[in-house]
């Protein structure tokens, strides 16, 4: 097991040092859900707990259910948790066979979505990236407790993103919003950021992307406003709402 930090330190994360190992994508999708402080926010396959805490180290105040079928992972997520003081209600389960929940303002997953290839022979890495349950199955599990105009979020490959439309369709979501993540200026985006609005009627938007990287590597500097500096991305403004301290809307 090690200890590392994310977002600069404010969050605290055990992980395994062998295995499934969280990366950027779960602080990315944390930044891009609009959660604020008392608000009820549904995580599926949260792993050991990155996303969720990300999440609540922005949005301070969030009340958080994450699921996460392997049994170790939940118990370190809960762990995680407590480590960090997040208020947070872990729950050992399937996402096809989920008990009833209560009502979420917000839901999002980074869900496994490797779909070829050589999987893994390490079984935590396996899970984490290869696909054993339809995507679709995923975007229904995250909606049905969503509360009406409730938001979910995705983050994906880019190779997927006119079946998680089609999902969102089925389940009832729409206004959906598409950030571009480009691993370098001029390159294409290997993953995209998605959200969509259970019951939402308004026109999709395709949203400014971020470049992560500069030519040499280095992080870019709207990169680490979100990877260390806990800024939140393009979260939409609420009229007669303030918006989040630190929370970027471009």
């Amino acid at each position: 097991m090690t200890e590392d930090g994310l977002l600069g330190g404010r969050v605290r994360l055990l992980q395994p040092r062998q295995g499934f190992r969280a990366a950027i994508d779960p602080v990315l999708l944390a930044a891009f859900v609009p959660a604020r402080s008392g608000e009820a926010v549904l995580e599926i396959g949260c792993g050991t707990g990155a996303a969720f805490l990300c999440l609540a180290a922005r949005a301070r105040g969030v009340t958080v259910t994450a699921i996460e079928r392997d049994p170790e992972l939940a118990a370190l997520a809960l762990r995680n948790a407590a480590l960090n003081g997040a208020e947070a209600t872990i729950l050992a389960e399937d996402c096809c066979a989920l008990p009833t929940l209560p009502p979420m303002h917000h839901a999002m997953a980074n869900p496994p979505y490797w779909t070829a290839g050589t999987a893994s022979p390490h079984a935590g890495r396996r899970q984490a990236a290869h696909e054993d349950v339809p995507l679709s199955a995923w975007i229904a599990a995250l909606t049905r407790p969503l509360r009406h105009k409730g938001t979910v979020s995705l983050v994906l490959p880019a190779a997927r993103l006119a079946e998680a439309a089609a999902g969102f369709r089925d389940a009832g979501c729409g206004a959906v919003r598409l950030l571009p993540l480009w691993p370098r200026a001029g390159a294409p985006a290997k993953r995209v950021l998605l959200q969509a609005r259970k019951g939402g009627r308004g026109a999709d938007e395709m949203l400014p992307g971020l470049v992560l990287h500069e030519a040499d590597g280095s992080l870019t500097s709207e990169a680490e406003n979100v990877l260390r500096d806990c800024e939140g991305l393009c979260l939409p403004r609420v009229p007669g709402r303030e918006a989040l301290p630190g929370a970027s809307t471009t």
